[in-house]
């Protein structure tokens, strides 16, 4: 499908090319978003699409993407998995708010400009506080600054304008609590101590929690694209070991696999290699397509679904609202741990796979809490 960019065109989307699987792509799902905006600024050579899946819950929050996609298809099929993804992250993360997400069209290292992020903010603003800006790949929370010299609906900002700052924190956090809990379900206990984890992946995110992990006494074999996240990571944690490539990770002996680097990493050939009893990683829509959460179900693998274990994030800047405190948001952040441990006994309950359960119980929630905006109030 081909889109031709407008200064702002909006279109109702009822499906999309999906990448990986999705939360609610089941039959009791909520199919279809509420608003997608195509955005140009051909002075800045901005190019922007903005998909709100659901505002069930009140605004749609999720960050901006910046990425050199291959073409404006991608974009649009990326933007909508994201969206889609972050109302369910959301939903499950106990906050009062929907699923949105935004992605910009091009190299953040040669087309990220004052002007062209101003540019973006204006397009955000003129939604009128249906979609909530933060940060994602790419963008940072000083980009998130600039935004705001043009947008009241920014989150994620640094900590000297009142912000919560680099969000990847609370991110890996979260998912090593869901790590933790997954643990228990499966080996009886919490501890990590002496587990073998691979971690793919040590931007922001992973960078992180490979931290956490050593502090637990886990032993961390890591892989990254990017040579330079590899040395970074070593030179702060020179017991680390590397593997060549994905392929040799995912392949390699291990108890834990955490996948933390762009999505749909998780297709057969990957779920044939695995010796991981657990699934657990920072990225968004790991899946690469439908039925692949079964076969790690029939493998005797268990997947802590993504957008349950990854909130963290989206809990640290969601906490501005209220003035940030960061005890705050990490207290919230940990209840991911119980929010896991619910999904996986509930999976086991009723014989589905945890990414079925996990879509469940968000979907609940959106239904019960949602139902509630359509009592009139007077006024």
């Amino acid at each position: 499908m081909t889109h031709v960019f407008g200064n702002a065109r909006t279109a109702a989307v009822a499906d999309s090319a999906e990448i990986g699987q999705l939360p609610g792509s089941g039959a009791n799902g909520h199919p279809g978003h509420e608003q997608v905006v195509f955005c140009q600024d051909a002075p800045t050579g901005l190019r922007a699409i903005i998909a709100i899946y659901s505002t069930r819950l009140g605004p749609a929050l999720g960050g901006t993407r910046f990425y050199p996609y291959p073409s404006e298809d991608a974009a649009l099929a990326d933007v909508l998995n994201l969206s889609r993804a972050m109302a369910y992250k959301n939903a499950l993360a106990g906050l009062d708010l929907g699923g949105g997400k935004a992605v910009i069209i091009g190299d953040p290292a040669r087309l990220k400009s004052e002007a062209l992020l101003r540019a973006y903010g204006r397009f955000v603003e003129s939604l009128n506080g249906r979609y909530v800006t933060a940060c994602d790949v790419g963008t940072y929370s000083e980009d998130m600054d600039i935004i705001a010299r043009e947008c009241t609906h920014v989150t994620g900002r640094t900590v000297p304008n009142g912000g919560a700052g680099d969000s990847s924190v609370l991110t890996a956090f979260g998912v090593f609590q869901g790590m933790r809990a997954a643990a228990e379900h499966t080996w009886g206990s919490t501890s990590l101590a002496g587990r073998r984890v691979a971690v793919e992946g040590v931007g922001k995110v992973g960078r992180h929690l490979v931290a956490h992990l050593l502090d637990a006494g886990a032993q961390v074999i890591i892989c990254d694209v990017a040579a330079d996240a590899i040395d970074r990571v070593r030179a702060q944690h020179p017991k680390v070991e590397v593997a060549a490539s994905r392929t040799e990770l995912a392949a390699g002996k291990m108890d834990i696999y955490s996948p933390c680097a762009l999505g749909g990493s998780i297709d057969d050939a990957t779920v044939a290699a695995l010796t991981a009893g657990i699934v657990c990683g920072g990225a968004n829509n790991q899946l690469a397509h439908p039925g692949i959460e079964k076969q790690l179900a029939d493998r005797g693998i268990v997947y802590a679904p993504d957008y349950l274990v990854n909130a963290g994030g989206v809990i640290q800047v969601a906490d501005e609202f209220a003035g940030f405190n960061f005890d705050r948001a990490q207290s919230r952040a940990a209840q991911i741990f119980d929010t896991t441990k619910r999904i996986l006994a509930m999976a086991d309950k009723e014989g589905v796979p945890p990414a079925v359960a996990a879509d469940r119980l968000a979907e609940r929630r959106m239904s019960e809490v949602g139902r509630l905006r359509g009592i009139w109030l007077g006024g």
